[in-house]
This record gives C-alpha cells, sequence and structure tokens, in this order.
C-alpha cells in the first residue's frame, strides 16, 4: 500500500484526506502519462488519451468528477462521462471500446462522506502498483511540472451514457434462462446499482422488488445494502421473496438472502457457483481463489467436493491477481466481491447475483438447500480504529496476546489481524467452535490495543 492508494484506490473524508486539488492532480498526471502512449487506432483515429470516468451517488462524486476532468482535459485527455454507474461497468466499458483507462469515483461500503478514486488500466484491471507509485511521486511534488495541453491539443468532455447501457446489454446476455415467476428482492444501498440493477432483471422477466434505490447523495450505504442485510432478510420474509441480493455503494459486491431470510455470504456464494462450475465442466484448474478471511467451513466444503482452493492476501485486487497468473476463473471474498474471470476482471455485484440465479434455475433448487452444505464457523471481526495502524498491530503486548490465543484455540480455530487498505482500523478475527469464544478472544486482544492506547 502507498501513502495515498490503499488495497482499492484513494480514499478518505472528502475534502479532508481526498481533496479536490487530489483529484485535480490525479487526473493531470493520468493526462499526461497515458497520452505518452496513445497511438492511432480505428477507434481512435486522432490518437488522443481516452479516459471513462463513472461516479456513485455520493454528493461528494459530483465534484470529484469535475476536479478530475478539469485536470485530465488539462492535460490533452477526452473525458468520457458515464455518470452513475457500477465501478464494473467502468471496467467493462475500458477493457472493450479500447480506452487507456478509467476512473470510478467511489468509497465503496463507506459513509457518504467517504469518497474515494478507483483507477482501472486500459485492461479493465486494478491499476499496477508502478504506475500508483508514479501518481503518489507526482502528488508529493518529487516529479516535476507537468505540461499543459495547447489550442487544440485540450481535451474533451463526451457525454457517454450509452457505455452504461452496452454494459447493461451485457449483463442482460450472460443470463442462460428466464427468470420468469421469480420473486428477488434487490436492495441498491441507495448506492451505483440503483440506476442498472432493476432493468436487468425486469428485461429477464423476474417479478422485481426493489428497496434503497431512492439516492439523494446523502444516504448511500445507511441502513441498507451488503453492509446492513438485517434489511433485505426482513423483506425477503415479509414478502414471500424467492431470493434476495445486496449490493454496497459502487455494486462490487454482492450478499445474497435465501428464501428464508438466511444470509448466504461471499463464501458459499463461492461454493454454489464453484460446484456448478465443476460439474459443468467450466472450473478451469478445478480451483476457487479466496482470501485468508474465508470461513475454515468453505475449505472443508471445498475439500468434501474435491475441489481444490488458493488463499491470496484480502483485497479482490490479490484475487484477480492470482485468478491471472494462473489461469483460474472463480474466486473472491467472503464480503461478497466475486470475479467470474470469463465475464469480468473485477468484483461483480450484480453479475454474481446472475450467476446465483443460474444455479438455483438450473438445478431447481432454492438458495437455503444450496447452501446448506457449506457448515460455517462461528466467526467474529471487529474493527478497532487506531491512531496508527502499524504500530497497533506490531506492538509486542499485542502479538504476545495474539499468540496466547492461537495455542488456546489450536487446530479448532483461528486469530487473524490486519490493517484494513482504507481506513484507520485495524481488524481482529477470530473463528472458533463457538461464537462465545470468537467474542472472548477478540475482545481479550482488543483489550491489550487498548491497555497499550492504540484506540481513537
Amino acid at each position: 500500500m502507498g501513502k495515498y492508494f490503499g488495497t482499492d484506490g484513494f480514499r478518505g473524508e472528502a475534502n479532508v484526506d481526498l481533496t479536490v486539488e487530489h483529484a485535480y492532480e490525479v487526473g493531470r498526471f493520468l493526462g499526461w502519462y497515458y497520452e505518452q502512449k496513445c497511438r492511432v487506432t480505428p477507434r481512435n483515429p486522432e490518437g488522443r488519451c481516452r479516459v471513462a470516468i463513472g461516479k456513485d451517488t455520493r454528493r461528494s462524486s459530483y465534484m470529484f468528477e469535475y476536479a478530475l476532468v478539469a485536470g485530465l482535459t488539462a492535460s490533452g485527455a477526452d473525458v468520457y462521462l458515464l455518470h452513475v454507474t457500477t465501478t464494473p461497468s467502468v471496467s467493462y466499458v475500458v477493457r472493450t471500446e479500447e480506452f487507456d483507462c478509467g476512473i470510478m469515483i467511489s468509497a465503496s461500503h463507506n459513509p457518504y462522506y467517504d469518497n474515494g478514486i478507483k483507477v482501472i488500466n486500459g485492461k479493465g484491471e486494478k491499476l499496477e502498483e508502478d504506475v500508483i507509485e508514479k501518481i503518489e511521486k507526482y502528488l508529493d511534488g518529487e516529479s516535476g511540472k507537468l505540461p499543459f495541453a495547447l489550442r487544440d491539443k485540450v481535451g474533451r468532455t463526451i457525454d457517454y451514457a450509452a457505455g452504461r447501457n452496452r454494459y447493461i446489454g451485457y449483463l442482460i446476455s450472460i443470463a442462460t434462462r428466464s427468470f420468469k415467476n421469480r420473486k428477488v428482492a434487490l436492495d441498491c444501498a441507495n448506492g451505483s446499482a440503483s440506476s442498472i440493477a432493476k432493468n436487468v432483471f425486469d428485461a429477464l422477466g423476474a417479478e422485481t422488488y426493489v428497496i434503497h434505490n431512492n439516492p439523494d447523495g446523502l444516504n448511500i450505504n445507511t441502513n441498507c445494502g451488503s453492509t446492513h442485510i438485517e434489511v433485505l432478510q426482513q423483506f425477503v420474509k415479509d414478502n414471500g421473496c424467492d431470493v434476495g441480493f445486496a449490493y454496497d455503494g459502487d455494486a462490487d459486491r454482492c450478499i445474497a438472502v435465501d428464501e428464508r431470510g438466511e444470509v448466504v455470504n461471499g463464501d458459499q456464494i463461492m461454493y454454489i457457483c464453484g460446484k456448478y462450475m465443476k460439474e459443468n465442466h467450466a472450473l478451469v484448474n478445478n480451483t476457487v481463489v479466496t482470501t485468508i478471511m474465508s470461513n475454515f467451513g468453505l475449505y472443508k466444503a471445498f475439500e468434501r467436493e474435491g475441489i481444490s482452493y488458493e488463499k491470496t492476501a484480502v483485497g479482490d485486487k490479490y484475487v484477480y491477481e492470482n485468478m491471472a497468473r494462473y489461469g483460474n476463473c472463480l474466486g473472491g471474498e467472503q464480503s461478497g466481491h466475486i470475479i467470474f474471470s470469463k465475464h469480468a476482471t473485477t468484483g461483480d455485484g450484480i453479475l454474481t447475483s446472475l450467476k446465483v440465479m443460474e444455479v438455483m434455475l438450473e438445478k431447481k433448487e432454492g438458495l437455503s438447500k444450496l447452501a446448506s452444505e457449506v457448515e460455517i464457523f462461528p466467526q467474529v471481526l471487529k474493527n478497532v480504529r487506531v491512531h496508527d495502524k502499524q504500530t497497533a498491530q506490531d506492538d509486542p503486548k499485542v502479538q504476545e496476546e495474539v499468540e496466547k490465543v492461537t495455542e488456546a484455540l489450536g487446530e479448532d480455530g483461528r486469530i487473524l489481524l490486519r490493517q484494513s487498505g482504507t481506513e484507520p482500523v485495524v481488524r481482529v478475527m477470530v473463528e472458533a467452535s463457538t461464537k462465545e469464544l470468537c467474542e472472548k478472544y477478540v475482545d481479550q486482544v482488543i483489550d491489550v490495543m487498548k491497555a497499550q492506547g492504540h484506540l481513537l
């Protein structure tokens, strides 16, 4: 992780940690950097730098959009505005329509007052680390001034809502069956999915019920979406829905709810889809890529089904890097970032919900039955806001307590500490035979952090 960019872009409180000046300078650098690499192609006969920008529904997203546009066009780039859309739609447009890069303005599942800048390369993947390093050096004034574009070299801004519509059409084309007579509930988190998800499910014939799809700039992720799944759980039960899907602010993750109102998380989704893909000879390398946060129960279920798995660091960026390196086709995180590499290069919440629907329809089984094959071990995860993430995690007293917990758990559980890539947070997670044990050991470690003066 760099000084400004974490595992998922440059993120922080709008106009505190991430300012319009930052956005302008990021735009200046990206416009200049990619302008040097441009070439004439049939899609780009003038050989100009082309950048696609999407945004979520936060009030500050408009502010950052205009700042990025100013920086990009001042460096000679042409900017194509997708307006309110999802992160995976930006990735799709960039990789299929020969853009030099894409930018998504979003802080994902964070509260409305945060925002972020996610940069996507020309292949539709998260930006390379060496380019991120160059951006950070420029932000710190270490690489000198950049020239401004002059006269006819100044960039243009183009309305490109058509790109988002192409993405909607692409999603619809992926479905293998009609969703007719299926009651589906969608929680759009008052975010990016509000402009896309219902259109897709309606087009596929579902009886679609949508909640939290009236964004006002301040209500994104507020008691809704994948981080507040209990609202969708109750809605599914009250309305007799066959299934529910909840997205986050930029719709790159999905958590499901079965017909009984029970949560089906990313681990269970990976099992359901991985097993189905193996049965249909579509699971390349017979391998699913997970992160170190995935549940013991998932691995036991994979082993029972003869499915291999890989473990990476937390972050869909690292999951995709593994998939690209070894040719694996399915991977993701417990939090609901699921990547189907045949169709996408990033986590895609709406695509994930379509894939879950495919399994349900093809196997003629409810989601509760499909998910019941994974026995999830109790797991407690608590986010601890700290003054300094590295110092708190490396504190000898904290590490000593972690070792004590590890010894106490033995082979019947585990403890994991990791730093958030986007917030001043250390995450403490314990997996054990009972939730009471999980709570006990998590609190023991947090108490030591508090005693050592690390908590905010």
